[in-house]
């Protein structure tokens, strides 16, 4: 069964509706401590979830890890799930990337839906397919690709969170925009995310998450065009990865700051119109503000872009832009060349 995407209206009824196209004999509920209580409230007085098993976890994506998941597997056994049970994840995208890993091992594989909470797990984590865990050091090393049985996207739940985590999520659909088309890319950079419209912000949603689930369609398991998907993320999982032994950073901030390095590598390499790219960047800087790397951070920011998973026998990938929705993957750059992104991105 595809994956199926609800924009939702009234979390109750899609909710059951979801819970009961998904036979189950038991049902469990993945939360974490943040979304325990600022989120289950509005889904545990549903009839349909009084039986249901909690599990909570550790909030924040450094408990996104093996100690998190095996508390997970550990809680399904006990709680005496089998291969027929199923399990909600309530959460952001660290709760969909691990509860989808966690339901897609456990019995070789239980049933799952998502529900994402924040705005990034709302366009990115929670559709796609993409589950795991990071390990050793790196970003979601560990995973595969199963998708949910549902997604149900309610931007209600946004109001539960602080302007940096909104922002996060925005990155993602900022990058959706300029991988689609310039009305959409127009749309998001003269939109007021600092006073955001809820209203225009869910049908900007569902629009951003159409473009995510095409793009899977046509290439579930990354092999081609995919790849668009990965705008802003080989500097931005490097950005991410440098800040995690420092002072981390939300993950959509660091895709923000990579579609800075990579809109000024398609600009210099693919011809991406300069005008577009200014007021992609002033956007950006105005709200994202800085990352307080220095030249002498460079070799450990390349070190780490060489360790992505989209490389090929260890050549560094990018997915650049020749314009707005006109695409180029398995893009290369020399060191000199992301040497001077990264000027570049240090100048603003």
């Amino acid at each position: 069964m595809e994956q199926r995407i609800i924009i939702s209206k009234n979390i109750g009824e899609e909710l059951a509706k979801a819970i009961s196209e998904c036979e189950h004999d038991k049902l469990f509920v993945l939360t974490d401590e943040t979304t325990h209580e600022k989120c289950w409230p509005t889904i545990g007085k549903l009839i349909r979830m009084r039986n249901a098993k909690v599990i909570t976890i550790k909030a924040t994506d450094s408990h996104k890890d093996v100690d998190s998941l095996a508390q997970v597997w550990q809680q399904l056994g006990e709680g005496g799930a089998t291969r027929h049970s199923c399990m909600v994840n309530l959460g952001g995208g660290m709760v969909t990337d691990l509860g989808g890993f966690a339901a897609s091992t456990f019995k070789r594989g239980i049933d799952f839906i998502n529900i994402p909470t924040t705005l990034l797990a709302m366009v990115d984590a929670s559709v796609g397919g993409k589950t795991g865990i990071n390990f050793n050091g790196l970003k979601n090393e560990v995973g595969v690709f199963n998708d949910s049985k549902y997604v149900i996207l309610d931007t209600e739940f946004l109001k539960t969170l602080d302007k940096e985590n909104i922002l996060s999520g925005y990155a993602e659909m900022l990058k959706h925009g300029l991988i689609s088309n310039d009305k959409m890319w127009a749309q998001l950079v003269n939109f007021e995310i600092s006073n955001p419209d809820f209203e225009l912000l869910q049908t900007m949603v569902a629009d951003s998450v159409e473009v995510k689930k095409n793009i899977v369609k046509k290439d579930p398991y990354e092999n081609g065009i995919r790849k668009a998907l990965n705008l802003g993320h080989t500097f931005g999982h490097a950005f991410e990865s440098w800040s995690l032994k420092r002072k981390p950073i939300l993950h959509g901030y660091a895709v923000a700051y990579g579609l800075i390095c990579e809109l000024y590598l398609s600009s210099v390499k693919a011809g991406f119109p300069t005008d577009k790219m200014r007021q992609t960047v002033n956007f950006i800087r105005e709200n994202y503000g800085k990352l307080g790397i220095t030249c002498d951070d460079y070799d450990e920011l390349i070190e780490l872009m060489t360790h992505d998973k989209k490389n090929t026998a260890g050549i560094i990938n990018f997915t650049l832009l020749e314009n707005v929705g006109k695409i180029k993957i398995n893009q290369t750059a020399t060191i000199e060349e992301i040497k001077d992104a990264l000027d570049f991105f240090r100048e603003g």
